[in-house]
């Protein structure tokens, strides 16, 4: 069971059990300073769609809904300190034991996820199952 977090005096907010790598939170940090913004926490999702059925969404949200999981990464230094990642109640089961990693090669460059849950995956890589 994940642990519960408070995020102020009076909201419990549960933690997820998505990973965000080193790699990926000084990333998120790094786009967050370019933005000029700390108050944002990247927001990871599942939804319907794709050949495979689910398709990730990843994006910048200042919002915490109800029923949201929260987790702090560190970065590794620079101007902030950690970056949150949050995830919506939904996509918890379907994110569980996620690594979230970001590359930055000639073969690839962007944010990558590793799923265990994912029991396989569209010719194109854009969904799973």
């Amino acid at each position: 069971m994940a642990e519960t977090t408070l995020t102020d005096a009076t909201t419990e907010v549960p933690e997820h059990e998505v990973l965000l790598t080193e790699t990926a939170a000084a990333k998120v940090a790094s786009l967050l300073v370019q933005e000029g913004r700390d108050d944002l926490r990247l927001r990871v999702a599942v939804q319907p769609g794709g050949c495979s059925g689910l398709v990730y969404q990843l994006y910048f949200d200042e919002r915490l809904l109800d029923g949201d999981a929260v987790r702090a990464f560190p970065t590794g230094g620079g101007e902030l300190e950690s970056v949150e990642v949050v995830v919506d109640r939904m996509s918890v089961p379907y994110l569980s034991g996620a690594t979230i990693d970001f590359a930055d090669s000639i073969e690839k460059q962007g944010f990558t996820i590793d799923n265990p849950n994912a029991t396989g995956t569209c010719a194109c890589g854009e969904s799973f199952h």
